[in-house]
């Protein structure tokens, strides 16, 4: 199957600190995580293709920053492909009543998400991939982590929402996390549930890139 990227495109990533991981200091300029591994695939297997990769990602963000941020960020740069993820900083202050904490539900979370995408479908002609957002845990228990992973699942649907609304891709991330945590416990993808490290990186960057065509298949719901 054809890699789906052409030579002479430009791919922008935008979200939050897991898209960001230092792209605007240290590691500039797509930071050490999923963007760059993914950067570095496509180098390796397509050196005769020049494509560009752009990292908007920035630590804290939620869906209303990314709106504030979105004729600068995404429809100046005019990119051939777009890549959100989004939404764990949103569902984390509803959880903890934070800071006009209101403005991150669910339905705020639905109404800005489909207006970027609207927005970016009036203005721009380019192919969009939602990754949902992701919670690496198996915590069943009522604490903190165990009623992140219950009320996460209402973002991720309103995701594929969006993504079938929108036809756009969608990559089925927590989903995956969730398969590979039956065979591995949570701290080899993250030493925390939210920030992954290089083995949980890898992980996001590889599902992307099979998505994208050069294998037959990638991991969904459905399982290994």
């Amino acid at each position: 199957m054809e890699f789906k990227i052409k030579n002479g495109e430009k791919v922008l990533f935008i979200g939050d600190s897991i898209t960001d991981c230092g792209r605007r200091g240290e590691f500039k300029p797509l930071g050490n995580g999923y963007v760059k591994l993914f950067s570095d695939m496509v180098i390796s297997n397509f050196p005769n293709r020049k494509i560009e990769i752009i990292n908007k990602g920035i630590g804290g963000n939620t869906i209303l920053d990314l709106e504030n941020r979105w004729e600068d960020d995404v429809i100046y740069q005019k990119p051939d492909w777009l890549i959100i993820l989004i939404g764990i900083n949103d569902l984390h202050r509803v959880l903890n009543k934070f800071e006009a904490w209101t403005e991150f539900t669910p339905e705020n979370y639905r109404k800005r998400y489909d207006y970027i995408l609207k927005r970016t479908t009036e203005k721009l002609n380019c192919k969009i991939i939602l990754i949902e957002p992701f919670y690496i845990s198996t915590d069943t228990t009522d604490n903190f982590r165990g009623k992140v992973l219950k009320e996460i699942e209402e973002y991720i649907e309103i995701v594929e929402e969006m993504s079938k609304k929108y036809e756009t891709y969608h990559l089925k991330i927590h989903r995956v996390f969730q398969e590979y945590l039956r065979y591995f416990e949570p701290e080899t993808f993250a030493p925390e549930p939210v920030h992954p490290n290089s083995t949980g990186h890898f992980l996001i960057a590889n599902q992307l890139f099979k998505m994208l065509g050069p294998y037959l298949e990638f991991i969904n719901e459905k399982g290994l």
